[in-house]
């Protein structure tokens, strides 16, 4: 008490000079000033080929429109992203290769190919399949001749739709455990099930004789599963909360308030597919999905960050890592999301590589090239962990709703 008696008879004897006031008022201002050039963006910056309502239902983009990024060519070959399009005309034949692998997934992508042109659509494969009717599947694209024509799975099950040159097609496969179905422009052309499934691989797309264009190339997992169902917060430990405080809305939305704290997932996931929709109530707020954390530690994993500002206009400039980048590991490339409105995230983990996408735009694009150590702060860790939502500090209030994630399926090893 009397110190603060004290404080009070100091500010009131003191002398407001011009020069303090002016001191004090710039005091003041430069914090306001120094985030208010903080920006987050008005509206999200959707990939052209998703809808809103598909990307809440899990979908997410293969191709951002404008360059090859989360792609990796297996060959020589001039591969090429423009005017919304990837093309290839000529070079040493090989795949362009996603550089995250799935295992279940509706995946569409488009295609127009030169007449006489030999491609295809290659899934759950590796990256230089050795006999593509044994460890991928390839779906082709060819002339009406060849053993499998467009929509044929080659070595596996013919087909024998009709395809116009030089327009463009549409590709839906659905790919479910053992069972592939191919549809052609909205018609169904192919029922394969496979007797010995592959598990989970890349996609590619296939360079091996002609000119060839795709676009609008995306995917959406399936058979991941919810981690908010049974009673409230059954699937979650809540016993390291600290300061923060978690409950599950009528909603079906799980809040976060304060912090420090963290809520933790019973359930242990390694090489996974996780997805979730978040809303931060506040600009500015700070958090983060950690995975593969050492069970019962405090926030001991790798951290996916939740943070939606951005600096000088330019979304390529996050602050802080931005959401979806790995923090301290790989900023994201641009931020995608809004404070104060939902926005979509999906992790994609297999061994040392991550992915991650906001609101269907693949954001990071990493691996773990780090010596193996259980500990995630020191090097690699593939062994499975837990994941926790993070209450970073008291300004701490976000809701997560649709929190979905599975094991992906482990690959059939290659026959020789």
């Amino acid at each position: 008490m009397r110190q603060n008696h004290n404080n009070k008879r100091y500010f009131r004897n003191l002398r407001l000079s011009t020069p303090f006031l002016f001191l004090l008022s710039w005091l003041l201002f430069m914090p306001f000033q120094a985030f208010s050039a903080l920006q987050t963006p008005e509206t999200p910056i959707f990939p052209s080929e998703l809808t809103t309502p598909q990307i809440e239902e899990g979908w997410i983009s293969l191709f951002d429109q404008k360059s090859l990024f989360g792609w990796k060519p297996t060959s020589d070959a001039p591969w090429k992203a423009e005017n919304g399009e990837i093309r290839i005309h000529s070079g040493q034949q090989g795949l362009l290769r996603t550089t995250s692998q799935f295992d279940d997934f509706e995946l569409t992508v488009e295609f127009k190919a030169e007449k006489g042109t030999n491609s295809g659509i290659f899934f759950r494969t590796s990256p230089k399949p050795n006999n593509v009717a044994r460890d991928c599947y390839e779906l082709n694209i060819a002339p009406p001749e060849n053993p499998f024509p467009t929509g044929s799975l080659v070595g596996r099950k013919k087909c024998e739709p009709t395809v116009t040159p030089n327009q463009w097609h549409r590709f839906h496969v659905t790919a479910n455990g053992a069972n592939i179905k191919i549809k052609l422009d909205d018609e169904q052309v192919l029922n394969y099930t496979d007797p010995n499934p592959i598990g989970r691989g890349y996609i590619g797309l296939q360079l091996n004789q002609g000119a060839i264009a795709f676009r609008n190339i995306a995917l959406k997992p399936l058979n991941t599963r919810s981690l908010l169902d049974g009673p409230a917060l059954a699937q979650w430990d809540t016993s390291q909360k600290l300061k923060s405080t978690f409950e599950l809305t009528q909603q079906n939305e799980l809040r976060i308030l304060n912090g420090k704290g963290q809520i933790e997932s019973r359930g242990l996931f390694g090489d996974f597919i996780f997805s979730m929709q978040c809303k931060t109530n506040a600009v500015g707020l700070n958090s983060g999905v950690f995975f593969r954390c050492i069970p019962g530690e405090v926030m001991n994993g790798y951290e996916s960050q939740i943070q939606n500002l951005f600096k000088n206009n330019d979304p390529s400039q996050p602050v802080d890592c931005g959401t979806g980048g790995i923090f301290r590991r790989s900023d994201a490339r641009r931020v995608n999301a809004v404070d104060q409105a939902w926005f979509t995230k999906t992790i994609i983990a297999t061994g040392p590589h991550v992915s991650v996408w906001v609101n269907g735009y693949q954001v990071t694009d990493w691996s773990d090239t780090r010596k193996p150590d259980r500990n995630p702060r020191r090097g690699l860790r593939l062994e499975k962990g837990t994941i926790i939502f993070q209450g970073h500090d008291p300004t701490t209030d976000i809701l997560l709703k649709n929190i979905r994630a599975k094991e992906i399926a482990p690959r059939r090893p290659a026959r020789k």
